[in-house]
């Protein structure tokens, strides 16, 4: 019998126009089980040539962020990918980013990448000074609860697909208020989280999206990024 090779390890790119994105990369270079490479996305070119196994769209300010990348011509390409089903975490602006319908935008609106089948409300919990730490949990990632950050965070408002899968709800207590809202969800080649997981030391969750990543990979047949550096 042929001994079993071990996966191929991870290139995955990270949207670097504004935002949290130091943080994902930072952290994503701590797996160096699983990574081979982690890259700063600034344009199309460097989307479409990077041998890319994944995308990350950090927080931020999603307004912001759009109008960059509709500046520097990624937002096609961006909506391309997702239209692939090649797969895309978003975190906090990501996740507005990410989302087919998003309220309390800019009285003009603001571009959407689109393909998450889910409508958000930005600034749900209010200002940056009305920022809190919940532990939440999360039974994708083991029984220990997760240190979500919540910094000017949206909230998941509707689920307009079946396919739409809930990972973590926030008990509004944590916040001031009352009752529960949706704060992470997966539907397919895409995951999205209100929280920002890049800014606490606990690395599950990146690593269950690399875990995805391969899933995702291998549904599409591709297996996952073969090219060396």
């Amino acid at each position: 019998m042929t001994e079993q090779q071990p996966p191929r390890k991870l290139r995955i790119g990270v949207l670097a126009l504004q935002g949290a994105f130091t943080e994902h990369i930072n952290l994503l270079n701590r797996l160096t089980d699983d990574i081979e490479a982690v890259i700063q996305i600034k344009t199309p070119q460097q989307l479409e040539s990077s041998n890319l196994d994944a995308l990350i769209l950090p927080g931020g300010e999603s307004t912001t962020m759009a109008l960059i990348a509709e500046r520097n011509g990624l937002m096609e390409p961006l909506r391309g990918w997702v239209r692939a089903g090649k797969p895309v975490w978003g975190t906090c602006a990501g996740l507005i980013l990410l989302s087919n319908t998003a309220h309390r935008t800019k009285q003009l609106g603001q571009p959407l990448i689109g393909g998450l089948s889910v409508s958000v409300k930005r600034n749900a919990f209010g200002t940056q000074l009305n920022s809190f730490v919940s532990d939440l949990s999360i039974p994708s990632l083991g029984p220990e609860p997760f240190p979500a950050v919540f910094i000017r965070a949206p909230i998941i408002e509707t689920l307009d697909d079946p396919s739409v899968e809930v990972l973590a709800r926030v008990t509004n207590s944590d916040a001031g208020g009352e009752g529960e809202n949706i704060v992470a969800v997966r539907q397919g080649s895409l995951l999205a989280t209100a929280f920002h997981p890049e800014l606490t030391a606990d690395d599950r969750f990146h690593r269950y999206y690399l875990e995805m990543v391969r899933e995702v990979r291998g549904n599409l047949g591709e297996g996952v990024n073969t090219s060396s550096s």
